[in-house]
């Protein structure tokens, strides 16, 4: 009776696939549909550890709006959740499937639209690679700056959706100061375009910042237009070497109280600079405890980072080595870039932490995290774009052994917590996804919690799109 029960349930389910991709293949190509299960299972999860992730009925890779519209029509009909996704490179689960969804790939949705010098704004498809973006612009004498170290895989739906940072947010802001305008397909396949493509703009409610950050929670970005700045020169970059992370600390405030604006000021403590010599041999400076770099884009960087070396000597810095030219400058740069992939060749396994404090908490949110991996006896890697106080604590751990695992999960709700206690947000640009929805109700209450699932109720009210996310 038991196995009968089991079977029946089978073959119901096996039905409700069957009338979804139906009617999904009644406006859809062919091609764009997949069911086989061996390659739906590869679109389940983003790159987040300890992230739940459920098995999609049928994953989806639209190429126009109107197929967009099409699949939520059919979700709204047969009430199916719909999880959508870009290149899934994500670290919070955002993008992670839930049983029996649709997953909506828009990779496919790749065009660059229009780049427009005089009025410097581009627009694209959510599929469009931030990298392909980036050199695109620069070749007509223009910079889109969002860069995060996904960049050269990232798409820019995917970078609205979580509204990603990167190392140039010192100078240039995050991904939010850079969407003017959103063309989004609702829960029930209507098409809505918000903002604007003039440089100024002020008319309703900024319901382009509300989706921006969303996690796909709100509706489906097709269409986005983006804000350019013209290209600047190209940056030099100053390493410098401190014999403690407060110290290194000390620096950054003095920079940034001295009015300075560099357009880069990364931070790696001794754990990173040594999983980067082990990775790569660069002959980092294996002495240091916090190696700080910075960089200026300006039209006399040389200059600029003269005095900016002057305030890291005052601060206590052992050794300041200005790069004498570009070349150099992508040296220094590319040891910060390997960082994440030296601290996971640690291990074998990293949970990236992502939080954000006032600058002037940063020496004590470093000398924080150091107290909890010595707790927790794991090897705990700081890397952070020190100019906007948003840390990145790597915990580098071995997947397969349990006890090592669970104290890994322990130290990064540690850290969250410790990041709180000190002023600071859970997550400056990685999102919140499956990863920190605990830790969102923490910071925002109750009362914040209560709106944000009001202002869910008016734009999915059937609670359709990417559940379980955020809250």
């Amino acid at each position: 009776m038991i196995m009968s029960r089991i079977e029946a349930r089978r073959d119901e389910d096996t039905a409700v696939t069957g009338t979804l991709v139906d009617r999904l293949l009644s406006g859809l190509p062919a091609e764009t549909v997949l069911v086989d299960t061996d390659v739906t299972a590869s679109y389940a999860h983003d790159m987040a550890s300890f992230c739940p992730a459920g098995t999609p009925a049928v994953v989806v890779l639209p190429r126009t709006v109107e197929q967009v519209q099409h699949v939520m029509r059919v979700a709204t009909e047969l009430r199916v959740p719909v999880v959508p996704q870009g290149a899934r490179t994500g670290l919070s689960g955002g993008a992670n499937a839930s049983d029996g969804c649709i997953v909506l790939s828009l990779t496919k949705m790749d065009r660059i639209l229009e780049i427009n010098p005089v009025d410097r704004i581009a627009v694209v498809e959510p599929g469009v690679v931030n990298a392909t973006l980036s050199r695109a612009v620069n070749e007509l004498g223009l910079y889109y700056p969002p860069d995060p170290s996904s960049w050269e895989m990232c798409t820019i739906g995917g970078n609205i959706g979580t509204a990603s940072g990167g190392l140039c947010c010192v100078k240039y802001g995050v991904t939010a100061e850079y969407v003017l305008g959103l063309d989004v397909v609702l829960a029930d396949g209507r098409l809505m375009s918000t903002g604007r493509r003039t440089a100024k703009g002020v008319a309703g409610y900024d319901l382009t910042r509300l989706f921006v950050g969303s996690e796909g929670s709100l509706g489906i970005v097709v269409r986005a237009t983006l804000a350019l700045k013209p290209q600047p020169p190209g940056q030099l970059v100053l390493a410098a070497e401190f014999a403690s992370g407060a110290a290194a600390c000390d620096a950054v405030c003095r920079i940034m109280e001295g009015g300075h604006v560099p357009s880069l000021l990364e931070l790696m403590d001794r754990t990173t600079v040594r999983a980067v010599n082990d990775l790569a041999h660069m002959g980092l400076p294996e002495s240091t405890e916090a190696l700080l770099l910075a960089a200026f884009d300006t039209t006399d960087p040389a200059a600029d980072l003269a005095a900016l070396g002057a305030l890291c000597e005052a601060a206590g810095a052992t050794q300041v080595v200005p790069a004498e030219d570009f070349a150099e400058s992508e040296l220094l740069l590319q040891a910060r870039r390997l960082s994440l992939t030296a601290l996971e060749a640690v291990k074998g396994t990293t949970m990236i932490d992502d939080v954000c404090v006032p600058r002037s908490r940063l020496a004590e949110m470093l000398e924080g995290t150091e107290r909890i991996a010595e707790k927790y006896r794991l090897t705990i890697g700081v890397v952070a774009h020190a100019g906007d106080g948003n840390t990145h604590p790597t915990v580098c751990f071995d997947a397969a052994d349990a006890d090592e695992s669970r104290r890994a999960r322990e130290s990064f709700d540690e850290i969250m917590a410790l990041g709180l206690e000190l002023g600071g947000t859970i997550t400056g640009e990685h999102g919140v996804g499956v990863l920190k929805k605990e830790w969102l109700a923490r910071e925002i209450g109750p009362v914040g919690v209560e709106m944000q699932r009001a202002v869910k109720g008016v734009f999915d009210p059937l609670g359709i799109l990417n559940p379980g996310k955020l809250f």
